[in-house]
């Protein structure tokens, strides 16, 4: 199994490209089940996640053509300018004949529940296994279930499969108990081709969701509201074949300013904006750091010791979860005293231990999190718990005086995409070790 070996106290410097956003590649896929014409996707990022959501498709009949970037040594580009430029590629969903997602596909990514309101609609019956336990918290499934009931899918869970049939959906007025994004993506797509008009109410406004949107409409869809709480969908019979560009991955934008603003380095980012990240952003220039955006890159200037910033995460727009272990480590160097407040997930401070390990100074209460900044953190073998959590240790490491190794990084390969030749170009010094 593979480890990351981490030689830290560079400062990182230059500039790297922005991968294609994880959460937002796994809903457009899905998508493409709703038309029989093919679907192209570009900058699609080059992650486990992907593979696995390509795999599930390709079993239920659905013609995957994915054109790879990779050099002449079969490996993944790296550097510069091309890690970020991404994979294209095409579904055709014209031969579909099997609409059950397997246990075995879905037990390895929870977004594999995205099939579901995509089949149903499309299809007209779908099973989809149950996504199983989840290492940072519950992630029910029943609003989904809820929404695709009262658009009058007729649902039935047994032997750890969700059954959903509906000869046709139609539009409902649908009032989620809580925000979810992955429960407002799948209601979604499945109204598109429902008859009349659904209203999503308490949907979830996330940048990933309004790009989901906006390739639905591109199919010929007739979504409208994405990116406030109400969304309006009016059925049509049917959706076409379109191209369309994944987003830049906000989480991965976010964790490469906060390694560089935690190795006091100098860093330019392209093929991102600010637009999606104004908590993240406003809470390090807190910490400091100077931070230029321009139209479509971001540049991340640290000061030579980063001040510590509390943080409480919320539904998007404010402080993303999937930020929250990220400035953990930022803050374990940082001068002064932090408090963390994790509202969305009840356990998701296992990197916290972790951190300790290199010497950072935590204590847990909760959901609560008080971090006192340490001079200086040491290298120590450390274990990656989940895929943000594991992000925190790189940077953790990237600042401790020695060698750390970091276990269990296949979690690092679910959602950053060369990672380690990313941060290589950034002077860091890093290896992929077996």
């Amino acid at each position: 199994m593979d480890k990351l070996q981490i030689s830290g106290g560079i400062a990182l410097r230059g500039e790297i490209a922005i991968s294609g956003a994880k959460n937002a590649a796994l809903p457009l896929l899905c998508a493409a089940l709703l038309t029989r014409e093919p679907v192209t996707f570009t900058h699609v990022p080059h992650l486990n996640d992907i593979g696995t959501m390509l795999k599930l498709l390709e079993q239920m009949g659905v013609k995957v053509m994915r054109e790879l970037m990779t050099n002449d040594a079969g490996k993944i580009r790296g550097g510069t300018h091309s890690a970020g430029v991404g994979d294209t590629v095409t579904l055709d969903a014209s031969g579909l004949n099997n609409t059950v997602a397997p246990y075995e596909l879905v037990k390895t990514m929870r977004a594999a529940i995205l099939v579901l309101g995509p089949l149903v609609a499309r299809a007209g019956e779908a099973k989809v296994s149950l996504p199983g336990g989840c290492a940072i918290g519950a992630r029910p499934v029943d609003q989904h279930i809820k929404g695709l009931t009262a658009m009058g899918a007729e649902i039935s869970v047994e032997h750890g499969y969700v059954h959903a049939k509906a000869s046709r959906l139609k539009g409902a007025r649908i009032f989620t108990d809580m925000v979810t994004v992955t429960g407002t993506e799948n209601l979604m797509m499945a109204a598109c081709l429902g008859a009349g008009e659904t209203i999503i109410e308490n949907a979830a406004r996330e940048p990933e969701v309004v790009d989901l949107a906006t390739c639905l409409n591109a199919m010929g869809a007739r979504v409208s509201g994405a990116g406030s709480d109400v969304i309006r969908i009016q059925g049509v019979d049917a959706l076409h074949g379109a191209t369309h560009r994944v987003m830049p991955d906000r989480i991965e934008t976010g964790t490469y300013l906060c390694a560089a603003a935690a190795t006091g380095g100098d860093v330019r980012l392209t093929g991102t904006s600010s637009a999606y990240l104004d908590a993240v952003i406003d809470k390090l220039m807190d910490t400091g750091c100077e931070i230029t955006s321009e139209r479509d890159a971001i540049r991340l200037k640290a000061p030579a010791r980063l001040t510590a910033v509390s943080i409480r995460t919320a539904p998007y727009p404010a402080f993303p979860t999937d930020m929250q272990a990220q400035f953990m480590a930022i803050n374990a160097v940082a001068d002064g005293t932090a408090v963390i407040r994790e509202t969305i997930f009840e356990n998701r401070f296992m990197h916290a231990v972790e951190l300790i390990r290199l010497g950072a100074d935590i204590k847990i209460d909760g959901n609560t999190a008080f971090v006192k900044g340490v001079a200086e953190l040491q290298g120590a073998t450390v274990m990656a718990t989940d895929l943000r959590a594991s992000a925190s240790l790189v940077i953790a490491g990237l600042v401790a005086q020695g060698e750390t190794v970091i276990e269990r990084i296949y979690h690092l390969d679910r959602g950053y995409a060369a990672l380690d030749q990313k941060l290589i170009a950034l002077g860091a010094c890093v290896a992929r070790v077996k």
